[in-house]
């Protein structure tokens, strides 16, 4: 039996209770130096917990079983020497030799399995009742890390987004600075977050620029940054559009901005050729007038229908232009429905390359709605009509 073949059968199965994969290869390498997985229960989903423990940080990634197969063969095919896994029926110990010959044995069970049902405690990026410095400044939690009940859905929001941020991490080049822009970041509780975990959590060297249009909340953020010590964090108090103050930039962050802001932040960053985009759009107009198609009547009759469904329309139509232009784009919830309709991020990460099976959709979707002017088109400019030309 091959390690792959193991893995699938255990976890396919429903047989995984926990694992460790252990003794890195190269002594000399400065990655994760341990594995531990886990199966867990998200949202009545189970999935695969992958915690890297590095030398001085551990980092959480849930993966979904096909994708946790692939990523455990690999784990202990290029980085490890050593796993042991253990299951409803046995324990496994996986040997692999310096020439890569693998030796699997198999002993008597040692591990019971636990109902994932009465184990859902919340893993989080920032922990509960472990002191965090601009949680604590910004009233969420208390000086021993208790957060406050008010503040618990914020606190929730704001690992919610950090988790999201994990997932590109290895997108970008950490080798250098990394040049971060939250565009209407308003009092900054996610830009706080942002660079507490790139910088205290994961070491990383970046330069995080929050701007704002309302000068009181910029100056109460720079004072709250320089509290705080956050040396690389600065706001700017200025609009979106006639930002100039940086050019490089490496992430572009966006959340909540109204109407066509949300547009004009996405024109800049596809501008700067960032490699990752985060953006929640908020208050959606402008297609609310615009959207119009015979079929389509017995939804758009009705205003409050009509207005939700623009906002999806809107959305939809942001991601299907950054995929255009080399993005690939994910729609994520980024909180509960429940607290805020305004809960979807689209992200998108740079892939390169032109895609004309999105540029075809978006023409149809376009002509389905009846839809001619729009304004993050006209703002993307020959960037955009560029590629719609080649299609049509």
């Amino acid at each position: 039996m091959t390690i792959k073949e193991l893995i699938k059968e255990v976890i396919n199965n429903n047989k995984l209770i926990y694992g460790v994969l252990s003794n890195v290869k190269k002594k000399s390498i400065k990655e994760f130096n341990k594995v531990t997985i886990k199966p867990v229960l998200i949202k009545e989903d189970i999935l695969i917990q992958f915690t890297y423990n590095y030398d001085k940080k551990v980092i959480h990634k849930n993966l979904k079983l096909y994708d946790a197969i692939e990523k455990i063969n690999d784990l202990l095919n290029n980085y490890f020497k050593q796993g042991m896994i253990f299951t409803t029926e046995a324990d496994y110990q996986i040997l692999i030799s310096k020439k890569g010959k693998v030796k699997i044995l198999r002993k008597k069970p040692t591990k019971e399995k636990t109902d994932l049902n009465h184990n859902r405690k919340k893993n989080y990026i920032i922990e509960e009742n472990e002191p965090c410095d601009f949680l604590i400044r910004l009233g969420v939690m208390n000086e021993k890390g208790k957060v406050y009940k008010k503040k618990y859905d914020k606190f929730k929001q704001i690992n919610r987004f950090l988790e999201m941020v994990s997932d590109v991490v290895d997108s970008m080049d950490k080798n250098k600075t990394i040049n971060i822009i939250d565009f209407g970041c308003g009092k900054s509780y996610l830009t706080f977050a942002l660079y507490y975990y790139l910088v205290d959590k994961l070491g990383l060297d970046i330069n995080v620029i929050g701007l704002d249009l309302k000068k009181d909340v910029i100056d109460y953020c720079n004072e709250v940054s320089r509290d705080l010590k956050y040396d690389k964090l600065k706001f700017v108090h200025g609009d979106i559009k006639d930002f100039k103050e940086i050019d490089k930039v490496d992430m572009v962050v966006t959340l909540h901005a109204c109407d066509t802001a949300t547009d004009a932040a996405l024109v800049k960053a596809v501008n700067w050729d960032v490699k990752v985009i985060l953006s929640v759009p908020c208050c959606q107009h402008e297609l609310l007038n615009k959207i119009d198609n015979p079929v389509m009547k017995p939804m758009i009759k009705h205003g409050i229908i009509k207005e939700k469904l623009s906002t999806l329309i809107t959305d939809s139509i942001r991601a299907n232009i950054l995929e255009i232009l080399g993005y690939s784009t994910q729609m994520l919830e980024f909180i509960d429905m429940e607290h805020t309709p305004k809960n979807v991020l689209i992200r998108g990460v740079k892939v390169g390359g032109s895609n004309k099976k999105a540029v075809k959709e978006y023409l149809e979707f376009k002509k389905f709605w009846n839809i001619e002017k729009i304004y993050i088109e006209e703002a993307m400019g020959d960037r955009l009509t560029s590629q719609l030309k080649i299609e049509n």
